[in-house]
C-alpha cells in the first residue's frame, strides 16, 4: 500500500527533475511571451441562451445500432435547462438513469435502417458565478442530497490513501472554506494537465494516488479535488458539461468554438459550504491554462497569466459552459457495456459492441451551439 510518505518522496523526486531540467533551459521572458496582464473575473448577472445541437451518424451499423445523448438536466441559479428537441430514423426516448438522474436521449435503430441518425437541440439558459465570501448567505440543502455528496463511488474511493491525502492537505485548517481552499490548492500545486490523456480523463483517483502519477484532465483533476473534499466530510460533486463559447477574457483554452464542439466536453466541481451552499470550483482550468494557453508550461500559479484564473476559479467560473448532470456510475438502459464513470459524451453500440466516445471522427458525431440573441 502506497503512503502518503511515498507519495511525497515521489513527489519530491517528480518536482526535483523537473527543476533540474527547467536550469538547462534559457530563460523565459513571459512579459514577451504573455502579452498584456490579463484579467479573468467572470461575474453572475448576464443570462446568456444557447440552442446545442448534437448530431450522429453510424456510419457502419451492425445489427441493432443503440445511441445514447446527454440531455442538460441542471437547473439552478446559474442554468436553466429548458426544452430538447429531437428527430431520427430510429425509435427515440428521453430518459435518466435509474441512480444517478442524468437525462438522455435513448435511440434505438432496427437492423435494416441503413443510415441510423439522430439530432438533438437543446435550449439552455447560462450566467457566469461568483461567490461573495464577505456575505454569508441562509442556505440549507437536502440533508438526504449532503450524505449521497459525502459518499464514495466505483472511481472516487473516500478512505486509505485518499482520505490521507486530504487530511495532510488540510492540516492547520479550521473552517469548510479554509478546508476546501487549502484542497484546491493542493491540487493546482501537485497535479497537472497531461495534454496526452484521451478525452477529459478517467477520474480513476484511486490510482493517481497509488502510481503518484497526478497528471491528468478535467476529469482527472477535478474529480480528485471532488474526492478528497469528500473524503473529509466536505460533500461535493463532479458537473459534466460542455464549453459553448469563446472566453470574454480572451484565454483561448477557457473557451470553444461554438461552431465545433466535439472534444469542448469540460467537467468542473462544487462543493458545499454551510455558509455559502453549493461554491464554483475549477483548479483542472488553472492547470489547463497553466500548461497549454502559451507555448511555455507555466509552473507557478502566482504567474501573472494565470494569477487571475487561480483566483477566480476558487469560487466563479464564466458562463460560456453549460452541465449536463452531477451523476456517478451511470447506467444506460438497455445497454450490453458497462457502467460510465460519468456521461458527458455522446455513447453509440452496435453488434460490435460500444464505439470509441473519444473519436468523433470514427464515431461520427458533431457538436454546435448557436447563441440566441433577445
Amino acid at each position: 500500500m502506497t503512503t502518503v510518505h511515498d507519495l511525497a518522496r515521489r513527489q519530491f523526486i517528480q518536482k526535483s527533475t523537473l527543476a533540474l531540467a527547467a536550469s538547462a533551459l534559457p530563460a523565459i521572458n513571459f512579459a514577451q511571451s504573455t502579452g498584456p496582464e490579463r484579467q479573468f473575473s467572470p461575474q453572475p448577472g448576464q443570462w446568456r441562451t444557447f440552442d446545442v445541437t448534437t448530431r450522429v451518424d453510424i456510419a457502419k451499423p451492425q445489427g441493432s445500432t443503440k445511441v445514447w445523448l446527454p440531455v442538460p438536466s441542471v437547473n439552478t441559479d446559474w442554468q436553466q435547462s429548458q426544452t430538447s428537441n429531437f428527430s431520427s430514423n430510429g425509435k427515440a426516448l428521453l430518459t435518466a438513469d435509474s441512480e444517478g438522474g442524468a437525462r438522455m436521449l435513448y435511440v434505438e435503430f432496427d437492423a435494416g435502417v441503413a443510415q441510423p441518425y439522430v439530432e438533438l437541440t437543446s435550449r439552455i439558459q447560462t450566467q457566469s458565478r461568483a461567490v461573495n465570501w464577505s456575505q454569508k448567505q441562509d442556505v440549507a440543502e437536502d440533508a438526504a442530497t449532503l450524505r449521497a455528496r459525502l459518499a464514495a463511488t466505483t472511481l472516487l474511493p473516500t478512505d486509505g490513501l485518499v482520505r490521507q491525502t486530504a487530511q495532510q492537505a488540510i492540516k492547520g485548517a479550521h473552517t469548510d472554506v479554509e478546508k476546501a481552499q487549502q484542497i484546491y490548492d493542493w491540487i493546482v500545486t501537485n497535479t497537472y494537465r497531461e495534454p496526452k490523456t484521451r478525452g477529459c480523463g478517467e477520474g480513476d483517483i484511486k490510482s493517481m494516488l497509488e502510481t503518484g502519477n497526478l497528471g491528468g484532465k478535467c476529469a482527472d483533476l477535478n474529480a480528485l479535488f471532488v474526492g478528497l473534499c469528500r473524503s473529509v466530510g466536505l460533500p461535493a460533486r463532479d458537473v459534466y458539461g460542455l464549453r459553448v463559447a469563446p472566453s470574454g477574457f480572451g484565454y483561448r483554452e477557457l473557451g470553444g468554438n461554438s461552431a465545433k464542439l466535439q472534444g469542448a466536453q469540460h467537467c468542473r466541481a462544487e462543493v458545499y459550504l454551510k455558509d455559502h451552499g453549493w461554491v464554483a470550483m475549477d483548479p483542472a482550468d488553472v492547470a489547463k491554462v497553466m500548461r497549454m494557453e502559451t507555448a511555455e508550461w507555466i509552473k507557478s500559479a502566482q504567474h501573472p497569466l494565470v494569477a487571475p484564473v487561480n483566483k477566480a476559479l476558487f469560487g466563479g467560473w464564466e458562463g460560456n459552459w453549460m452541465a449536463f448532470n452531477t451523476a456517478h456510475d451511470v447506467s444506460l438502459p438497455h445497454s450490453k457495456g458497462d457502467k460510465l464513470g460519468f456521461f458527458m459524451y455522446p455513447v453509440a453500440e452496435t453488434a460490435a459492441g460500444r464505439l470509441d466516445s473519444y473519436s468523433p471522427d470514427s464515431f461520427k458525431y458533431q457538436i454546435s451551439a448557436q447563441e440566441i440573441k433577445a
